[in-house]
């Protein structure tokens, strides 16, 4: 048939039609919306299946192995790009529309005589054919999401459970030692042990609770926040951290030469907070000197956007294990579940920074060396001269009294 073949030959440009069209819909670079050559080939060769249809109508177009599979990879690509379900029915639409809108102008230039009826078999063949392309698409498209949807069902299960068992662990530590101050028979020594056991759990249940109420409003615009120094802001972490270092034997340290700039107190302190708090958490035992650092330094991104805060979070601690590395900054995902389950947690401090910087334009990584482990977050600079001035601001932690406050001296 005429309109097939002229489909056929110009498969090269209706797929450079297309790109363009969901390129501008879906503010995607061309180059990323088929990031390889092979994907690339996925619509000339859906559309030389429904060529075929069209000239031949008793061929099933779903028989065809390799126009299934390249619209099953299809679904299975714009799934891990991040498209919606209405992208991607907004893809076939203009997929449908530039075919439908290519074979009514071709066909005035055709001389083969063709009656009207069949000219409207013709375009309900190619509504049929990129109905059925759609649905395979789509169906793999779907399978993958509902795989998602049960996966996140079971974490979301276990994290509850996690938490249950961590909130009552706690709860029932600060019961029992209020139990015991009751008493009343205890020497000063072990009235202030008992005294420290509570504030310590108290302190831990309330950064628990406060990390499920900000996970609550990550979607919130967290640009519309007080700013305050950043030394001030990493020393105000530090001070609320203290017991709990001290507890551990951890020494937080603050870098003396911390920028003097502003950053936004709430997305900034808890972004630090979750991660000197792993650090202490995942503390070495087995280590005489146990440390935590805090470094923080102005750069220029890649791309040459708008200067960045890098914040450095570096620790002697237990460290991640290499097969477990990818699974970092996974909401629930807890590295050390496993092989110590003496450390209670949530596994949300991470995903907390991660999402918490990308709200802001940032990024969240981690780095792993023999002598130590750094986690780091940016966050875009609030003003263009933020980090051109030398860092002046001398903020203390507390007075230097044990583990953990060592920071005020560093400072």
């Amino acid at each position: 048939m005429a309109l097939a073949e002229r489909m056929r030959s110009s498969s090269e440009d209706l797929t450079r039609r297309w790109l363009d069209r969901i390129s501008a819909r879906v503010r995607l670079d061309p180059n990323r919306v088929f990031p390889t050559d092979a994907l690339l080939d996925h619509m000339p060769m859906l559309i030389l299946g429904i060529a075929d249809y069209i000239e031949n109508p008793d061929k099933v177009i779903l028989s065809e192995v390799p126009i299934v599979v390249k619209a099953m990879e299809l679904g299975k690509l714009r799934f891990s790009q991040g498209f919606d379900e209405y992208e991607l029915l907004k893809e076939y639409e203009i997929f449908g529309g530039i075919l439908f809108s290519f074979l009514s102008r071709v066909v005035d230039g055709i001389e083969e005589p063709c009656s009207r009826g069949e000219l409207l078999a013709c375009a309900h063949r190619l509504y049929l054919a990129v109905a059925l392309i759609e649905q395979a698409t789509l169906t793999h498209y779907l399978s993958l999401v509902k795989e998602r949807l049960s996966e996140r069902d079971q974490r979301l299960r276990g994290f509850n459970r996690a938490l249950s068992h961590e909130l009552r662990n706690l709860i029932g530590t600060i019961a029992g030692a209020a139990e015991i101050l009751e008493l009343g028979t205890f020497s000063p020594e072990q009235q202030r042990a008992m005294t420290s056991m509570i504030v310590r759990n108290s302190t831990n249940m309330k950064v628990t609770l406060e990390n499920l109420v900000e996970l609550s409003r990550l979607d919130e615009d967290a640009r519309q926040s007080r700013h305050i120094p950043l030394r001030s802001a990493a020393a105000e972490v530090a001070r609320q951290l203290r017991e709990s270092a001290r507890a551990r034997g951890v020494e937080i340290r603050l870098a003396a030469d911390l920028p003097a700039i502003d950053v936004s107190a709430a997305a900034f302190e808890l972004c630090l907070s979750n991660l000197l708090a792993n650090a202490i958490k995942y503390s070495d035992p087995a280590k005489d000197k146990r440390w935590v650092e805090v470094r923080a330094h102005v750069a220029a991104p890649d791309d040459g956007g708008t200067l960045e805060t890098v914040v450095e979070v570096r620790d002697n601690g237990l460290g991640v294990p290499e097969a477990k590395r990818s699974e970092l900054f996974k909401r629930f995902f807890r590295a050390h579940e496993d092989s110590n389950v003496a450390i209670e947690g949530t596994g949300l401090g991470l995903s907390i920074v991660r999402d918490t910087a990308t709200s802001l334009g940032g990024r969240a990584w981690a780095d792993f060396r023999a002598d130590g482990t750094s986690f780091f977050f940016t966050m875009p600079n609030r003003r263009s001269e933020d980090g051109v001035a030398p860092a002046t601001i001398a903020v203390p932690v507390a007075p230097a009294t044990g583990w953990g406050d060592r920071n005020a001296e560093d400072s």
